[in-house]
């Protein structure tokens, strides 16, 4: 998948071939903000813009604009894994959560 950042927040990038341009979408928000353009420059830029405009609309309504993510993750997981990561962990002299962190950077490095 291809993606942009711009001040925190995240686009996911397509093509239309339907349309013959490039199309974004901000990720991690209820919020659906949307831009295009035809060139990668064009589409920084429309991207850049969108969340201008985003946050200026937000803005004018009185309301926060929505944060991508918060850094907190609740997962459920089977409780053998839980116990076979804290196990790890431990053995690291890691908490769960600091252990967690460094799988999840690896693995999205890696992706």
């Amino acid at each position: 998948m291809n993606m942009m950042t711009h001040r925190g927040y995240t686009a996911r990038i397509e093509y239309s071939d339907e349309d013959g341009c490039f199309v974004g979408h901000i990720t991690g928000i209820r919020d659906v903000v949307g831009f295009h353009a035809e060139s990668v420059s064009e589409l920084r830029e429309a991207f850049a813009e969108a969340v201008e405009d985003y946050m200026g609309t937000c803005e004018r309504l009185g309301r926060t604009p929505q944060k991508p993510y918060s850094g907190k993750v609740m997962l459920r997981i089977d409780p053998a894994l839980h116990a076979r990561a804290a196990a790890l962990a431990e053995a690291e002299g890691k908490s769960l959560n600091a252990w967690a962190q460094e799988q999840i950077r690896k693995a999205v490095t890696l992706a």
